[in-house]
């Protein structure tokens, strides 16, 4: 790009401000060139003038009616946390004990062999079981006909062929996206100032001694419980018979004597452990400070009393609602068009008659049942003895009369409550135009419009 001659005049100077400029600043930075690993704070900052005073701002008026809060009291100033102390030394652990070998377990002795089982008495032979009836020999079933062959039906008409999907137009190329510029370094932060230590915490006013609690008044006596009747005489029940002696059990016999186990190897020595290395000792923690005392808190001023509310306006009249305007008359809508007449289905072919089924050949007759021999009657059961006659329980003592509750002390009244004031009465509502009538609906029924297809008055199938 070429520079008009106009403009080459103007420029020279500039040039030649911007190379002076240069070389001064390249000689400062010559200066300063080994100090860039330097913080920031070693490089005094230029001393700012006296910064001009700002006007005072003028104070806001208080609201009318509303009553002036008094400030907050001081907070209390927190102490400086004390240094935590460090963990203690842990403990040595103690060197683990040397376990022997384990010994080799004996070979058990044989069992002995118990006593043989008794043997079971000898039952009579039970009764042989009456002959059964030969069954009679089941006829060969007949073989049914064979089926006569199906009917061949006629062929239906083949489907039409379906045309040609087209296909789809090419997608055009996407272009690729350009390379993301690379972010510039994150610069290092200055180191944090040291912060101030916090104030001490003044003192908390001690509580304020609470009332003697009022002693409860003195309950009344009760009255003296009056003795129980003596319940009456039990009376003696009837002597139990004597139970008849059981039968002695038989002498269980003696077991023969166990053997004794064999002597076990005495266990090998386990292999010592490596001690374990010493652990440095953790140096002691510094002594924790005490708090300092806290200053006293000062009194809260009483609030002021609120000013009373004005009375609330009367709402004002609304205006009147406009008429709304006229609408006007729904167009007639076209006659609906009648549905073309839809052509005949053909007839199916008649079915071929069928030959008739050959007849069910009868069963055989069952054989008779033989008679099964009466069976005997059972035993009579034996009459169960009479339980003795039970005795009478004894009267129920009376419960002795309940001691009269003491009353209870009359509950104070509680205070009427203020009565309300009454709330302003609402304006009525004004009354709403009435709506312009909208015109009738054309009915939709079963024959308007068109004839019936067959399909039971259906509507909207053919739009």
């Amino acid at each position: 790009m070429r520079t008009p001659p106009r403009w080459r005049s103007v420029l020279a100077p500039a040039a030649m401000a911007a190379a002076l400029a240069a070389a001064a600043l390249g000689g400062t930075g010559a200066a300063h060139a080994d100090d860039h690993d330097a913080p920031h704070a070693a490089t005094p900052a230029p001393a700012h003038g006296p910064q001009p005073a700002h006007p005072a701002k003028p104070d806001h008026p208080a609201e009318p009616g509303r009553p002036q809060y008094p400030g907050k009291p001081d907070q209390p100033v927190h102490p400086a946390k004390p240094e935590q102390p460090g963990h203690p030394a842990k403990p040595e652990q103690p060197e683990q004990p040397v376990h022997p070998a384990k010994p080799e377990y004996p070979v058990h002795p044989d069992k002995p062999q118990y006593p043989g089982k008794p043997e079971r008495p000898v039952h009579p032979d039970k009764p042989a079981h009456p002959a059964k009836p030969v069954t009679p020999v089941t006829p060969v079933k007949p073989e049914y006909p064979a089926h006569p062959a199906k009917p061949v039906h006629p062929e239906k008409p083949a489907h039409p062929v379906t045309p040609e999907k087209p296909a789809y137009p090419a997608k055009p190329v996407k272009p690729e996206y350009p390379a993301k510029p690379a972010h510039p370094a994150t610069p290092a932060k200055p180191a944090y100032p040291a912060k101030p230590a916090k104030p001490e915490q003044p003192s908390k006013p001690a509580y304020p001694a609470k009332p003697a609690k009022p002693a409860y008044p003195a309950k009344p006596a009760h009255p003296a419980t009056p003795a129980k009747p003596a319940y009456p005489a039990k009376p003696a029940y009837p002597a139990k018979p004597a139970k008849p002696e059981y039968p002695s059990k038989r002498a269980k016999p003696d077991y023969p004597a166990k053997p004794a186990y064999p002597a076990k190897p005495a266990k090998p020595e386990y292999p010592s452990k490596p001690a374990y290395p010493a652990k440095p000792a953790k140096p002691e923690q510094p002594s924790k400070p005490a708090y300092p005392a806290k200053p006293a808190k000062p009194d809260y001023p009483s609030k002021p009393a609120k000013p009373e509310q004005p009375a609330k306006p009367a709402y004002p009249a609304k205006p009147a609602k406009p008429d709304y305007p006229a609408k006007p008359a729904h167009p007639s809508k076209p006659a609906k068009p009648a549905y073309p007449a839809k052509p005949s289905k053909p007839d199916h072919p008649a079915k071929p008659a069928y030959p008739a089924k050959p007849a069910k050949p009868a069963y055989p007759a069952k054989p008779a049942k033989p008679e099964q021999p009466s069976k005997p009657a059972y035993p009579a059961k034996p009459a169960k003895p009479a339980h003795p006659a039970k005795p009478d329980h004894p009267a129920k003592p009376a419960y002795p009369s309940k001691p009269a509750k003491p009353e209870h002390p009359s509950k104070p009244a509680h205070p009427s409550k203020p009565v309300k004031p009454e709330h302003p009465s609402k304006p009525a509502h004004p009354s709403k135009p009435d709506h312009p009538s909208k015109p009738a609906k054309p009915s939709k029924g079963k024959h308007s419009g068109h004839e019936d297809k067959g399909h039971g008055g259906h509507e909207g199938h053919g739009d």
